[in-house]
């Protein structure tokens, strides 16, 4: 049997359900549409957005993104969703 470094979290879902406190819920079908689309709705979805740029910083840009071996849209993606996701995000 493979070891898992769990979490918290998931050390206590595992003894829940190991003590069998986990039940069926009405209308799993229902539940189940319901979450599957609210996943479509938050998770897929992208959104096209127009910014201007230095063309010494997209030369730049580009040519990071041929090294990286990438489009460089996807870079510029990568790296805005990097920043976004920093806990402290304001600091440059």
């Amino acid at each position: 049997m493979k070891y898992f470094d769990l979490n918290k979290e998931e050390v206590q879902i595992l003894e829940d359900f190991e003590k069998e406190k986990f039940g069926t819920i009405d209308q799993v079908d229902k539940e189940t549409k319901r979450y599957k689309q609210a996943a479509k709705e938050t998770l897929g979805k992208t959104k096209n957005i127009n910014i201007r740029l230095s063309h010494k910083d997209l030369l730049k840009l580009k040519s990071r993104a041929v090294a990286s071996g990438i489009p460089y849209q996807t870079l510029v993606a990568s790296v805005l969703h990097r920043f976004a996701n920093q806990s402290d995000s304001l600091n440059f």
